[in-house]
């Protein structure tokens, strides 16, 4: 069955009139409400910053186990995650094989002051020292990741009738993790056990994502509201944009936190390996989401405060 993820040209909302505008948010509402996900072009991020990210962290996986080592890391900790750290399906409730990928992991590091916040959430960057570049090229895009998120937000807001602050004035100290998942080919791991992918159905955690692919034969697949699922589009110039579970109850369900999950290698492809840029953006650690009330909503979730719920979610696909 075919996706229904469709593509959206952010060009109007950066440089058109307010009806201009005003169009790009309605079709974001539609396609958040329609499938979760959609394809963005026109966003500003250049495909040479893309390259150079995939390019440093290639030369970090290519290190030796014993190398990667002294940066190993758990779920949610800033390093490496090693092969066998990870099990998203676990979030569904699904005991499912380890996810066939290893990542390195990054995120916000500016401290609140608060040991206890930030020895969980500001927790220091580490780089590695065998590739120099990592660091300042993982900043960077970081950085452009951090922009283009919060203009999502933006337009999210307008989407809704709201003021363009609404979502954004909880992202004054955000959390957000940006994870470089190495996908290894099947030459290289082996044949995927039952049931096990690259990464397992799942649903993201926080507000939006924003995902830099390559194509693949064990690429994305989401599943869609017929039950289905479906390969995602791609397109080479587009990052792939879905929310999470905060951000469908931030709107009371209006927009969907849809399932996906990332195929396992294929025997058709046993030399495919694929690097994938995720950058899950989040809210003020401190930051209390109230449910959107009809006519914008349909549903009203207690309140919740972001990192208290987050943190739950996070524990839920730890191995071990």
């Amino acid at each position: 069955m075919a996706s229904s993820v469709p593509l959206v040209d952010l060009r109007p909302w950066f440089e058109g009139r307010a009806e201009d505008r005003a169009r790009v948010a309605a079709e974001i509402d539609l396609a958040l409400r329609d499938s979760g996900f959609l394809l963005i072009t026109g966003h500003g991020v250049p495909d040479e910053l893309r390259e150079r990210t995939r390019e440093v962290a290639r030369r970090f996986f290519a290190l030796p186990a014993e190398t990667k080592a002294a940066y190993a890391v758990s779920v949610a900790g800033r390093g490496w995650l090693p092969p066998g750290a990870e099990a998203n399906g676990y979030a569904e409730g699904t005991e499912t094989p380890p996810d066939l990928k290893e990542s390195y992991s990054i995120g916000a590091d500016t401290p609140v002051g608060d040991p206890a916040v930030d020895s969980f959430w500001f927790q220091p960057n580490v780089w590695p020292a065998e590739v120099p570049e990592f660091a300042a090229t993982a900043q960077e895009y970081m950085t452009r990741m951090r922009a283009l998120s919060d203009e999502l937000l933006k337009i999210f807001a307008v989407a809704l009738d709201l003021a363009p602050t609404y979502f954004t004035a909880h992202t004054g100290h955000p959390t957000y993790t940006f994870n470089i998942n190495w996908y290894p080919a099947m030459n290289r791991v082996g044949a995927p056990a039952a049931n096990q992918f690259r990464i397992g159905p799942h649903t993201d955690f926080g507000t939006v994502t924003v995902l830099g692919r390559q194509s693949g034969v064990g690429g994305l697949q989401v599943y869609t509201e017929e039950g289905d699922w479906a390969d995602a589009p791609f397109d080479p110039s587009a990052f792939t944009v879905n929310i999470g579970d905060l951000m469908a109850r931030w709107t009371g369900d209006r927009w969907r936190s849809t399932r996906h999950r990332v195929l396992p290698p294929d025997a058709s492809a046993p030399d495919e390996e694929l690097t994938s840029l995720i950058f899950f953006y989040e809210t003020d650690h401190d930051a209390r989401i109230s449910s959107l009330t009809p006519p914008i909503g349909r549903t009203t979730y207690p309140d919740v405060i972001a990192a208290e719920y987050l943190k739950a979610k996070l524990d839920a696909i730890t191995v071990g």
